[in-house]
């Protein structure tokens, strides 16, 4: 199935999303994450599809968020330039992106680099849990740091995956509180069936759907997917 490359987020945060494909990620061993299969070495076909989801952006926020299954680093010098024209001749003035723990030292210069254009960077890491025992143990991130503010030192926002076997509606909410205490927004997703061996756990997914959704679902800097496509890119039926 061909996967759906741009869309509009009216809701929160109103932005224009596109997922581009990059090179793909250099972790790859989370064990949850099946995202990585989205990349190709071939920089000419990556900028080809990248520039016709970039050519969608209407700039009608003056806000953009380009995620491409890994990190922002992983995309091809090619696209960043690209991305680089969409922001000026759009007016996009709010940048927001991914980034893996690995790249947090490339982040400074790529923040400057997009300031000298006047664009702001908001980057996202995907923590999962503060929880890091469970973060490395079970879910194999690469985060070597278990002190929240050492993790938000370098990022602006994170996303936490709930759903999973031994989480509790009050391991949910603590890591959104953490999350909300340390970083600028908090994107919330929620573990579906995909080709890694974790599965989702019903009993976590309704202790999160009856117990903790309800106290965050208004929060205006917390994003919620009960689905990995309601931002209205990837998969979509």
């Amino acid at each position: 199935m061909e996967l759906t490359r741009y869309s509009v987020i009216e809701g929160k945060n109103p932005r224009e999303i596109v997922l581009l494909r990059g090179r793909g990620c250099a972790w790859r061993r989370c064990k949850f994450c099946d995202y990585h299969l989205d990349a190709s070495r071939d920089e000419q076909a990556n900028l080809a599809l990248n520039r016709k989801a970039l050519s969608q952006v209407m700039g009608v926020f003056g806000r953009l968020e380009a995620i491409n299954s890994g990190s922002f680093a992983e995309l091809d010098e090619s696209t960043v330039r690209e991305i680089e024209r969409v922001c000026r001749e759009k007016g996009v003035r709010d940048l927001h992106i991914e980034s893996h723990w690995l790249f947090r030292r490339t982040l400074p210069a790529l923040r400057a680099r997009f300031s000298a254009q006047g664009v702001r960077l908001h980057v996202k890491i995907g923590v999962e849990t503060f929880d890091a025992d469970y973060r490395e143990r079970v879910l194999d991130k690469g985060i070597d740091a278990a002190d929240p503010a050492e993790i938000a030192a370098d990022f602006d926002d994170c996303c936490l995956l709930f759903g999973l076997a031994g989480q509790t509606a009050e391991s949910m909410a603590r890591d959104i509180r953490t999350g909300l205490a340390y970083f600028d927004r908090v994107c919330v997703n929620i573990m579906v069936p995909n080709t890694t061996s974790v599965k989702p756990d019903q009993a976590a997914r309704d202790a999160f759907i009856h117990q903790v959704y309800p106290l965050y679902r208004d929060e205006p800097r917390v994003d919620i997917l009960l689905d990995n496509t309601d931002f209205g890119v990837g998969e979509l039926e």
